[in-house]
């Protein structure tokens, strides 16, 4: 009986044990463990191995529990049997029941989850042992799993998906221990490597370029007119971008007294991306070849867009002003359920910040949107209704509509006023 009491207490400890194995195995991640090697921690390299493959090594540790809670609960009903008799086994059996969740379940596994990245660190060689002297059992028995299971099983995928991550931005955002920025410089990060240029270029019209055959001062007045630093450079039309002037080489020439240098002889190379091009690519072509800035061709080679560092950066932290930029907002709110929208702002911004469903597929701009309703380039003051919206033409610019004023239903519940981007 002595024995079996010992055997008993020895398999509550090593289910203690386990349980503290799959707890703070679960919580780490391979990235931790990377960092706690770089860190030096003691049998950290082992963590990152067992990391690299989790699975096996937790299925190893669900065979080790499961022998240890079934044993123990046999041993316990042979000594409740021989000690009490058969009314002893269901009263013994139930206490010892709830005693093991209060000490294996409940208490181990608070304490790794508390404690993950020592405890893991501690249990790292046990689990690799048990790694290596169970894998042909565990193996045989998810085989066995995979045959009985339809769909052989489930599929490996990722640990930690993208809609997980975002989610525990939220979470860790309403919980304090991340601040709203960033939150959404988090949300971002995912947008940006879904967006392409199309999306974030200065469209051709608001392209502010200069003719190959001006002069030196001619760029200058329209650096200090603008405030641009670099300035597309074309011959006879915008199509025909033949470089790109840079601020600097201009200043420098004219304080060398160059004044009647050619403007070509001061240009730079140009690049030229494809609408379709993802922003983070670009990004990284940008840092790799080191420029600020590239003309955006559509698929007939025309040039449609001017896309440039700030343009991509503005993406990830939001509106970067300067002392050139006009702090006007793309959306405000006129009166009770009137809006006035830039032509420019995007139609996914609109639905977001005044809650209605415009088609974004054919359009990307609110102008874009209105000229595509309209059917022709409307006068300032012309409106239409579409999906129980009035769209009117507040000001139109040649060919552009500058400002939009948007007229939702009464019914509609009025949204706060929002400013610039």
């Amino acid at each position: 009986m002595i024995w079996l009491w010992i055997l008993v207490l020895v398999l509550v400890l090593f289910g203690s044990i386990l349980a503290i194995a799959e707890a703070s195995l679960t919580r780490m991640s391979r990235v931790r463990a990377l960092a706690l090697v770089e860190e030096g921690r003691r049998n950290a390299v082992l963590l990152e191995r067992i990391e690299a493959d989790p699975p096996r090594f937790l299925n190893a540790i669900y065979l080790a529990v499961m022998f240890c809670q079934n044993g123990s609960a046999i041993l316990v009903a042979i000594i409740a049997e021989r000690t009490f008799g058969g009314v002893g086994i269901t009263l013994i059996s139930v206490g010892f029941t709830l005693l093991y969740f209060v000490i294996v379940e409940a208490m181990s596994k608070t304490f790794a989850v508390m404690h993950s990245d020592r405890a893991a660190l501690a249990v790292a060689p046990l689990v690799w042992f048990l790694g290596r002297l169970l894998a042909l059992p565990t193996r045989a028995l998810i085989g066995i799993a995979n045959v009985l299971l339809p769909g052989r099983g489930l599929k490996e995928g990722p640990f930690v998906s993208e809609a997980e991550l975002r989610s525990m931005a939220e979470v860790g955002h309403e919980e304090g221990t991340i601040q709203r920025d960033e939150k959404e410089l988090i949300h971002s990060i995912f947008e940006f490597g879904d967006t392409i240029v199309r999306e974030v270029m200065v469209p051709r019209p608001d392209i502010e370029a200069i003719e190959a055959d001006k002069t030196l001062r001619d760029v200058q007045a329209l650096v200090l007119q603008h405030g641009y630093s670099r300035i597309p450079v074309f011959d006879t039309d915008l199509d025909n971008v033949v470089g790109v002037v840079y601020a600097k080489d201009v200043l420098k020439a004219l304080h060398q007294g160059k004044h009647d240098m050619p403007l070509s002889d001061v240009v730079r190379q140009a690049r030229f991306v494809p609408e379709s091009k993802r922003v983070a690519d670009l990004l990284r072509d940008m840092q790799k070849e080191k420029f600020h800035i590239a003309l955006v061709t559509d698929e007939y080679g025309s040039v449609s867009g001017l896309v440039t560092l700030e343009d991509l950066l503005e993406e990830l932290v939001g509106e970067i002003a300067d002392e050139y930029d006009t702090e006007e907002p793309e959306i405000e709110q006129v009166s009770d359920g009137v809006f006035r929208v830039d032509g420019k702002m995007p139609i996914d911004e609109v639905n977001e910040i005044l809650d209605i469903e415009l088609p974004d597929e054919e359009w990307d701009t609110v102008g874009g949107l209105l000229l595509g309703l309209m059917g022709e380039i409307p006068d300032e003051g012309d409106a239409v209704d579409f999906q129980g919206v009035t769209f009117t033409a507040e000001r139109v610019n040649g060919r552009r509509i500058a400002k939009v004023l948007i007229n939702r239903p009464p019914s509609e519940e009025p949204v706060a006023t929002a400013g610039a981007k």
